[in-house]
């Protein structure tokens, strides 16, 4: 069976609401959840982008059984890896075991703010890889020096380790990724149900482990309200992850999608409250072999409606996939 999970969207909500958000969700019967770390939103209209780490640890808190997953965060241009070595380190303390790192290679978006520039694709990855070298180092306890190709790390240690670190998981869209994932992740993380992803993962290693697939659903009882919603807060996602990854604020997002029209979102969404019709949307995820989807719920202040719905009626329909 598929567990499905809740997304924290750190673009859409404040951090108190992202936390009481996630209590929620796990009162109504998510099996995990995920938030995004960004410094910026993609576009104005979402309104948000607080501390994704310090909303984590608030979150570990405020919950007591719900999972707890970065989604992603990128370790080579804001954070250096022994400091998300670190943090991922206590939230694992802080959360008893519920924590689980997710890692990415990162969006101009969020990391143009330190200026160090935005290499070419390639160039990032082999970032991230050494990024993921350095981290797992320091988890196996010790002190840790380190002088690669991008990062130097000198006489590091972690002082409060758990015993069991967190579980890594790196975000894939090409074939270059899903080796890195492979090869050196405890699972996987994508936002496209797309099989061939999952199939070049498991042919660098990655058979048996975890799989999480990322969708965002706009429900409201009201169709066109949800329709328009999802409109005007999440046509960035239509232009694909080349593009995405690129573009350096809202406004650039903004230019980018100018010309998609509602229509082709709701396409893209599931829209309204037919319970069939968001079962289908995630039943892609399902067929190409997804182990974990993670839902968006679009609308910061839409958060609690669509949570009762799931409760009532979303989720034990997804049970059922």
């Amino acid at each position: 069976m598929v567990r499905i999970g809740y997304t924290m969207m750190t673009e859409q909500a404040g951090p108190r609401d992202l936390v009481d958000h996630v209590v929620a969700a796990e009162r109504a019967g998510f099996d995990f959840s995920v938030i995004s770390d960004h410094s910026f939103p993609w576009l104005e209209a979402q309104g948000h982008a607080p501390y994704a780490w310090s909303v984590l640890g608030a979150a570990a808190q405020a919950t007591s059984r719900i999972p707890l997953m970065t989604y992603v965060t990128c370790p080579t241009f804001r954070y250096h890896p022994a400091v998300i070595a670190q943090k991922a380190a206590t939230m694992q303390l802080l959360s008893q075991g519920r924590f689980r790192l997710g890692l990415g290679s990162g969006e101009n978006l969020n990391e143009h703010i330190v200026g160090a520039g935005w290499p070419a694709a390639h160039v990032r990855l082999d970032m991230l890889h050494e990024a993921v070298e350095i981290i797992r180092s320091l988890f196996e306890g010790g002190y840790v020096s380190h002088h690669g190709a991008h990062f130097d790390v000198e006489n590091a240690r972690l002082w409060d380790l758990p015993d069991d670190p967190p579980a890594i998981g790196i975000a894939v869209s090409g074939d270059r990724s899903c080796e890195l994932a492979g090869r050196h992740g405890d699972l996987l993380i994508a936002t496209e149900p797309k099989r061939e992803l999952l199939t070049a993962f498991d042919a660098h290693g990655g058979s048996g482990k975890p799989r999480v697939g990322q969708l965002p659903v706009s429900y409201d009882p009201d169709r066109d309200a949800a329709v328009a919603r999802a409109h005007d807060q999440f046509r960035w996602a239509l232009g694909g992850w080349k593009v995405n990854a690129e573009l350096p604020g809202p406004a650039g997002f903004a230019q980018a999608s100018q010309h998609t029209r509602p229509e082709d979102v709701a396409d893209a969404v599931p829209c309204g409250d037919d319970v069939d019709a968001f079962v289908e949307a995630v039943r892609p995820y399902v067929d190409a072999g997804f182990t974990e989807v993670a839902l968006v719920q679009i609308g910061g202040d839409r958060q609690q409606p669509f949570l009762d719905w799931s409760e009532s009626k979303l989720l034990p329909a997804l049970r059922e996939l």
